[in-house]
């Protein structure tokens, strides 16, 4: 699988006015407040270690990236995401793909994965996350943290939602 970083185009005009439409005077789901705050969350550049520059274009890293988030959200399976790239609006608008865009088989998640851990990524996810939620005030560093204290090693504690105070 190869990848050339591309920017990620801005959402759909028609995926948009759905988006805007369906919740004016409501409370947006999740998907589209992280694109409205957030932007390009994730940019393939930052996974560019794990992909080659020869071989079938793959899915954009980046957008894989926000899709495992948005999965662990919601507490999707595979399948389940890959159907939510498909038939979600919110999930299309926080992507910037089309309206027709058929998405891909809930296979290239665990692929992605599996390429993020071979390469030492597994961690880059949440470190750039926690650093945009941190600029933009939605998380700030101090007060306790929560630990996971597994025997494997859990993954280290980050800042505390804002206003918490846990």
């Amino acid at each position: 699988m190869s990848m050339q970083p591309m920017p990620w185009p801005g959402p759909d005009p028609q995926v948009a006015a759905a988006i805007h439409a369906m919740y004016v005077g409501r409370e947006a789901p999740l998907p589209v407040v992280v694109r409205d705050r957030l932007g390009e969350l994730f940019s393939d550049g930052q996974f560019g270690v794990a992909f080659g520059v020869r071989g079938r274009p793959g899915w954009s890293p980046g957008r894989l990236a926000l899709i495992t988030v948005l999965q662990m959200a919601e507490n999707l399976t595979d399948r389940q995401a890959a159907e939510a790239v498909r038939d979600k609006l919110s999930w299309k608008y926080a992507l910037g793909l089309e309206l027709a865009d058929t998405g891909f088989d809930a296979s290239v998640l665990s692929e992605f994965r599996a390429r993020v851990i071979a390469h030492g990524l597994e961690e880059r996810v949440l470190d750039l996350l926690l650093a945009r939620l941190v600029g933009e005030g939605l998380l700030a560093a101090g007060g306790k943290q929560r630990t996971d204290a597994t025997p494997c090693g859990g993954r280290r504690a980050g800042p505390e939602p804002a206003g918490t105070g846990w």
